[in-house]
């Protein structure tokens, strides 16, 4: 149980950076630095954003699950 979970925190957090570097800068940090800027006038449906938030979250859920799991079954 211990390396399944091992694995799912693996997959889970490297997905998780990906999808965070996904998501659309807000403020003109380094995203406008590096051309965020020419990307937001092409930007997504709200559909395609909502999506994106809804299996971040997801997908942070998982992974906090994980965590929890790995804590308990380590503690014992």
């Amino acid at each position: 149980m211990e390396i399944v979970l091992n694995v799912l925190l693996v997959l889970t957090s490297l997905l998780l950076i990906v999808l965070i570097l996904l998501h659309r800068g807000k403020g003109g940090g380094l995203s406008s630095m590096f051309g965020g800027a020419a990307s937001s006038s092409l930007s997504g449906s709200s559909v395609v954003e909502k999506n994106l938030n809804r299996l971040t979250v997801f997908t942070a859920a998982i992974w906090t699950v994980c965590i929890i799991g790995l804590g308990i079954l380590l503690k014992v």
